[in-house]
């Protein structure tokens, strides 16, 4: 990833096509990780998109990240640590409109809560990947 600017100031933060395109290439390659169930793979790639970012997307890049982490506990077992990265995360992104950065959030906020939901109740928390909620760009 190039040194330098990696973040161009936004005032609402919503267009991807804002981020460098060296950022923006990192950000999708997260997405691709967290959708095909590689979480410790997309926390990596989003932190290293999230050193780089300032303003008002920093937020939002956390609570990605955190909610992949929480999966990543998830499928390792760890049940605490699973359900309070979600929660964090989710509370971290509860404050972005839908769509934010290409994202739909909306779907995937839903999904992620179904999710901490089962932890909460001592649901079953072995699936598919095909199971879990999917970060999906509008466009």
């Amino acid at each position: 990833m190039q040194s330098g600017r990696r973040f161009d100031a936004m005032e609402d933060g919503t267009d991807l096509s804002l981020l460098d395109p060296d950022v923006a290439l990192q950000f999708r390659k997260g997405i691709h990780e967290f959708n095909s169930g590689m979480f410790f793979e997309c926390h990596e790639t989003l932190e290293d998109v999230w050193h780089g970012i300032r303003g008002p997307a920093r937020d939002f890049f956390q609570g990605l990240i955190q909610i992949a982490v929480g999966f990543y506990h998830l499928g390792t077992r760890n049940i605490k640590g699973g359900e309070s990265q979600l929660e964090k995360g989710l509370h971290r992104l509860e404050g972005y409109r839908s769509p934010y950065m290409g994202v739909e959030l909306d779907e995937f906020r839903r999904g992620a809560a179904e999710w901490l939901e089962r932890v909460r109740s001592g649901g079953e928390i072995s699936g598919h990947i095909r199971d879990l909620p999917k970060i999906r760009f509008t466009a």
